[in-house]
C-alpha cells in the first residue's frame, strides 16, 4: 500500500506539505530552551557551517536557522526523501539529493554529485545540514560528515533536539515523531575543526569525536526537557 501512494507525486505533495504544517505546529506551540544561550554568537563567525543530528532526531532542524541564513540540507533520493524534499522546500531551505555510507564511498545512491554540490555550496556561503549517521546503522557517525569538512574547511556542530512529549517509531533510526505543546531542548556541542591534510588517522579520531559530541548533546538535551538521560 505504501509503495504505491509512494509512487504518486501527488501524494508525496501532499504528504510534504502535511509535514511542514505539523512541523510548524510542533515548533509554535513547543516551548524551547537552548544551550548555549549565545549559540548563534558563536555560530556567526563560522558561517557557513554543516550542522549535523542523528538521523530521526532532525525533523526540528529547520527552525534553528535564524532569519536570512542559507541553508541547504542533504536528503536521500528514495520516496520518503522526496516527502522530506518537499517540506523543506516549504522552509525555504534547499536540498541536496544523494547519500552516502559509513565507509565514505561518495558514488553510491548520487553521493559523488551530492559531495561536490555541498563542497560547491558551503563555498557559496550555504549552510548544509546533514545527519551524521548512515542508513541502517543508527548513532554511528560516518566518515561522509568529516570528509566534508576537510574538503570544505568549514566546521562541524553537532546538534541535539529532544523533546518532552514524543512518539518513538520502531525503525532502524528509532525516529522521534515530536508532539505539540511540548518542552524542546535544542543542544549544540562544540565545533569540530578538520584539516585540510588531515590523513585517514585523523579523520577516525574526528569521526569518533563527532559522535561522542552528539552522544554527550543528546543526554543534556534529554535532561534540559525533564525527561532525565536518555
Amino acid at each position: 500500500m505504501w509503495k504505491r501512494l509512494a509512487r504518486s507525486p501527488a501524494f508525496r505533495r501532499a504528504a510534504g506539505a502535511f509535514l511542514a504544517g505539523y512541523l510548524r505546529l510542533v515548533a509554535r506551540t513547543g516551548r524551547p530552551v537552548w544551550e548555549p544561550l549565545d549559540i548563534y554568537d558563536r555560530l556567526d563567525p563560522d558561517l557557513p557551517i554543516i550542522l549535523t543530528f542523528w538521523h530521526g532526531q532532525h525533523f526540528l532542524s529547520p527552525f534553528v536557522m535564524k532569519p536570512g541564513m542559507k541553508a541547504k540540507v542533504l536528503v536521500s533520493r528514495h520516496a520518503d526523501g522526496d516527502i522530506n524534499a518537499i517540506a523543506a522546500e516549504r522552509f525555504g531551505v534547499g536540498t541536496i539529493r544523494g547519500s552516502g555510507d559509513h565507509k565514505g564511498r561518495f558514488h553510491r545512491k548520487g553521493g559523488v554529485s551530492a559531495f561536490l554540490e555541498m563542497v560547491d555550496s558551503l563555498a557559496e556561503g550555504y549552510n548544509i545540514a546533514v545527519t551524521a549517521d548512515v542508513p541502517k546503522v543508527s548513532r554511528k557517525a560516518g566518515l561522509g560528515v568529516v570528509m566534508l569538512a576537510r574538503a570544505s574547511g568549514r566546521p562541524i556542530y553537532p546538534l541535539a533536539i529532544e523533546s518532552s512529549r514524543r512518539i518513538v517509531l520502531p525503525s532502524w533510526d528509532k525516529a522521534s515523531v515530536d508532539l505539540p505543546f511540548a518542552r524542546l531542548a535544542f543542544v549544540a556541542g562544540e565545533p569540530i575543526r578538520i584539516s585540510a591534510d588531515a590523513d585517514d588517522t585523523e579523520l577516525e579520531a574526528c569521526r569518533r569525536l563527532l559522535q561522542d559530541r552528539l552522544e554527550a548533546a543528546h543526554q543534556r538535551a534529554a535532561e534540559l526537557t525533564g525527561r532525565g538521560p536518555r
